[in-house]
This record gives C-alpha cells, sequence and structure tokens, in this order.
C-alpha cells in the first residue's frame, strides 16, 4: 500500500518530539505502529503523526500513580487507596521522605533500634494491650499470627461461618495453608457454638481463630461465640477484627464492627486489623495483644518479610497521635469526618456544586466501603447530571486533569459531595465543565 510506503521514518517523526532521544524513539516507534494497524484495515485520513507522537511522549513522562478526586460516595474506596490520610500524616511522611531518619537506631544509646518502637507505645496506650507489632497489610497480619502461634504441625480452629474470602480473591482457608497449619473447621456455616470449640481443641490445637466476616453479613438464624466465651477456652485466640475500630465517638454508628479493645480486655492472644480503613490511616497490618504472642510473631521469618515502610510507619504514627484526642481525630481524619458530616453542610457542598455545574441536588446514599459495614447506608444529597451517554461523561472525567471519579445512577452521573473535601469543590466543578464541554 502506497500509503504505509509514505510513513515517515522513525528517527524523521522522532526528530519532532521534544523528549529525550529514547523516549522520542520510542513515541515515534508507538505512533507508527498504531498509524500501520488503522491502514491495514482500512482506516485513511491525514492525522497528525506528530502530534500523536508529542502526546504519547507527554504522556509516558506523566507519573502513572496520580491524585483522584472521589465523588463516587464511597468513603473507603479501594481502588482509589482507601483512606485519605489527615494533615498531620501528610506531613509526617514528607519529613520521612526528605533525606535520612532514625527508623531503626536509638538516638539516645547510638545503638540500633526497632522501628515498631515507633507505633509501640501508641497502640498499647490506645488499646490496652501488653505489646504491639505492624506490618504491610491486615492478611499479612493475620498470616503472620497463625504462622507464629500455629504453624507446621498445628491446627487452626476455625468456625466455618469464617472461612470467608477477602478482596483480591484471598481466602482465609489459603492463608492458613501458607502459614503451615492444619485448618480445623468447626460449627456450620450458619452456626457455630461454644460446644463446637471444645470438642475440637486437642494436643495438636495452636490458636482459634476468629475472623470478622466484614465485606458481607449473615441474617436470620445464625450464632457466633463472642471473643470473651472463645478466650476463655484456655487456647490462644487470634480474632482478625478487620477495619480496627478505636473511634469512641462513632460507637453507636459502627455498632457492626468489632471493637479492637474490647478483643484485648477479652484476652486475645492477637488482635489484627487493618490500618487504612476505619482507622483513617495508611495501608497496614497492625497487630496488638500479648507480650508472648507478639514477641512469637516478631521472631517469626515472616516478620520481616511483612515488614512495614518507613513511609507508612511515619504516617500512622502520625494518625494514632490524633487518636490520643478523640474529638481531633473526628475533625481531622478524614474518613471520620466523612461519616459524621452534618446534612447542613452536605446540602451546602451540594448546592455550591451543583450550581457550578448546572446540575440537580437529589437525595443519593453513600457507602463505607474497603470490606467495612455492606449493610450502613448513609443518606445524603447529591448532585446529577443529564447527559446524551452517562458513560462517556464518566470516562471524559475519569481521563481528565484531575482524574474525578464519579458513579452512574439511573442513567443519570452523580457526584456526591460527602467523599469530597470542601477545598475539591471548585476543581471538580472544574473538571466537570470541560468534560461537558468536550
Amino acid at each position: 500500500m502506497s500509503a504505509l510506503r509514505d510513513l515517515p521514518a522513525v528517527d524523521a517523526l522522532a526528530a519532532e518530539v521534544d523528549a529525550p532521544r529514547a523516549l522520542a524513539v520510542a513515541a515515534a516507534r508507538a505512533v507508527l505502529a498504531q498509524r500501520r494497524d488503522e491502514l491495514l484495515v482500512g482506516h485513511g485520513g491525514d492525522p497528525d503523526l506528530e502530534s500523536r507522537a508529542r502526546k504519547w511522549a507527554a504522556d509516558a513522562e506523566a507519573p502513572s500513580l496520580r491524585r483522584v478526586l472521589n465523588a463516587t460516595g464511597v468513603l473507603l474506596h479501594t481502588n482509589l487507596g482507601r483512606a485519605p490520610l489527615a494533615p498531620s500524616a501528610r506531613a509526617a511522611v514528607a519529613r520521612a521522605a526528605e533525606g535520612y531518619s532514625n527508623l531503626e537506631v536509638d538516638l539516645v544509646t547510638g545503638t540500633r533500634g526497632w522501628r515498631h518502637a515507633h507505633v509501640e507505645g501508641l497502640l498499647r496506650r490506645l488499646t490496652g494491650a501488653e505489646a504491639a507489632l505492624v506490618v504491610n497489610n491486615c492478611a499479612g497480619a493475620t498470616l503472620l499470627a497463625a504462622a507464629a502461634l500455629a504453624g507446621p504441625g498445628r491446627e487452626v480452629i476455625v468456625s466455618r461461618g469464617q472461612l470467608v474470602e477477602i478482596g483480591g480473591g484471598f481466602r482465609i482457608p489459603e492463608v492458613i495453608a501458607q502459614a503451615g497449619a492444619r485448618l480445623l473447621e468447626v460449627g456450620t456455616t450458619n452456626k457455630s457454638r461454644v460446644a463446637d470449640y471444645e470438642r475440637a481443641i486437642g494436643e495438636a490445637t495452636g490458636a482459634i481463630l476468629r475472623v470478622h466476616p466484614s465485606n458481607f453479613r449473615q441474617l436470620g438464624f445464625v450464632e457466633e461465640v463472642e471473643i470473651e466465651a472463645l478466650c476463655a477456652l484456655g487456647v490462644p485466640v487470634i480474632d482478625d477484627v478487620g477495619s480496627g475500630v478505636l473511634a469512641d465517638q462513632l460507637s453507636s454508628l459502627l455498632t457492626e464492627e468489632p471493637d479492637v479493645r474490647r478483643s484485648v480486655a477479652a484476652g486475645a492472644a492477637l488482635v489484627c486489623f487493618s490500618g487504612d480503613k476505619l482507622l483513617g490511616g495508611p495501608q497496614a497490618g497492625l497487630m496488638v495483644g500479648k507480650a508472648d504472642a507478639v514477641a512469637a510473631a516478631r521472631a517469626h521469618p515472616l516478620a520481616r518479610a511483612l515488614r512495614l515502610d518507613k513511609l507508612s510507619l511515619a504516617a500512622l504514627e502520625a494518625t494514632l497521635r490524633l487518636y490520643r484526642d478523640p474529638e481531633r481525630a473526628g475533625s481531622e481524619i478524614p474518613v471520620l469526618r466523612m461519616l459524621v458530616i452534618s446534612e447542613s453542610e452536605l446540602s451546602e457542598r451540594a448546592r455550591v456544586l451543583a450550581a457550578a455545574v448546572g446540575g440537580e441536588v437529589v437525595a443519593g446514599v453513600a457507602r463505607v466501603g474497603g470490606g467495612a459495614l455492606p449493610l450502613l447506608e448513609l443518606p445524603g444529597p447529591v448532585v446529577a447530571l443529564e447527559a446524551p451517554s452517562a458513560d462517556t461523561l464518566a470516562a471524559r472525567l475519569r481521563t481528565g486533569d484531575p482524574p474525578v471519579m464519579a458513579r452512574i445512577e439511573a442513567g443519570r452521573l452523580l457526584l456526591d459531595p460527602r467523599t469530597l473535601a470542601a477545598d475539591e469543590l471548585e476543581p471538580t466543578a472544574a473538571a466537570v465543565r470541560t468534560a461537558l464541554s468536550g
């Protein structure tokens, strides 16, 4: 085909791209390959290949991980990074990232320190636990707990109603298998009793694992054993409580989420919970409980493989410090603020946003997300936009600068102000106006 022969050489096209040589050549090759494919399927025309190559290079230079404005109404949106950090946590990350830090050194003695010391004291005071340890996420914490307290040749007892699958397809039986332990199921899918556990306990028992079904609920003819009764059986109990509720002021709203302090007070050997869910911090797996159990987890080889990095540790320390003052935690930790924001403030945000984009304020429902509180509905006003295609408008918003994530219901695109900070309203409105005019 003559059109194929008329395509410019790679070097000629690369010369028109203002970018480092390697990037310019890569852009030219990518654009020419795309154009060859178009010609082979019959797409004619005379596209501006130079503009395409320059855009390809610019896109390649842009950071892949970007800030996104969350207008979905899902507070802990897993695909958007779950909990946004408090200002003090963001500042702590910046400080830790600037040069070196005292991550594992005792500045008084000059000897090697322990990275967990930066948060262990806070966790002990906030939960009442004897000791604490942090790893990279809650699944890792549960894996480490099972490996440290049970491991090869030992059994982990779990209720059949708690053999759940968490995000990404990871299942509790597989976690236990990776820990090297044997799974011993008790009870039935909907009912487990103390007697079921008592009959299962034997010489090979390493631990009982209780798993909170964070992302679903069983209703009706159901029964599970409370943590106090499990701890009274005389076997180490690992309690995976999921989200990790420490906010006293939200106790009435979060009744379906197990309280970390209750499990510690009941005598659980290890209580595992997430840092980036209702705690409102960075991704982390927090482990609190008895000193001997934490020591066993700390000494296990998996502890090093799963350890938390310095930036996440800095953010976690700053977040936990906020919990020393419950009122400050409620006002500065974004996810807690989203949960308790007043109807009047939400209505004002919705009104301002609707006026800026030409939308209509309608009733909506937000969700917690992140595998937490699946039945909890958070009613509030949202901004509805009419467009020939809600899917097309949503795609334009996602690919804009900054990207905006919204949700679609009944053919309309909805913007939920609950998950937008006050200073994000105008950037969101500007992005929407650009998308509507495109």
